[in-house]
């Protein structure tokens, strides 16, 4: 069992929202490694890295997708997920759909809440920050990328669907 597509993109790119999607038209689960991680920890992620940082949450991150990958459904990772080495090479085989978008797009999306840990400051800055650092590992990963930027939903879920075909 696996999934029948991950999808992997920076914060604001429209994962969870694709991913229901996806699952929605496929009659399948769709399965979050951030909600999972929050679900076993008992913690918002926000509190994980407060409480016990950054290392421990990837921690946490490596243990969500390692189980997930073996789940099926689609499966939306977090946006830093793709940093971990093994991580990357456990996608190797699976259909991975880089899910792209433009920093002004992401910053409009992610706005100014403190749900996102790393975003902390000065957002647009450490949105490009990690955008600018994680591109290569998306397009590493990826079988497929979609731009995001000024489309719907739909018009998104439907293009992958059209290429998983």
């Amino acid at each position: 069992m696996s999934p029948v597509v991950v999808l992997v993109g920076p914060p604001g790119s429209g994962k969870s929202t694709i991913a229901a999607a996806l699952a929605n038209r496929l009659g399948v689960v769709h399965r979050d490694t951030d909600a999972a991680v929050e679900n076993e920890a008992g913690r918002s992620i926000s509190d994980i890295f407060v409480d016990s940082g950054e290392a421990h949450f990837r921690k946490l991150e490596r243990s969500a997708v390692a189980a997930a990958l073996q789940q099926d459904g689609v499966l939306s990772l977090g946006g830093g997920a793709i940093l971990d080495p093994e991580t990357r090479a456990d996608l190797a085989g699976h259909f991975v759909v880089f899910l792209d978008v433009t920093l002004g797009e992401a910053a409009k999306r992610v706005g100014l809440g403190t749900s996102r840990p790393l975003l902390l400051g000065n957002v647009r800055t450490q949105m490009k920050n990690l955008m600018d650092a994680r591109r290569p590992l998306y397009e590493e990963v990826a079988a497929l990328v979609v731009s995001t930027d000024g489309r719907t939903p739909t018009d998104i879920t439907d293009e992958i669907l059209e290429k998983m075909s």
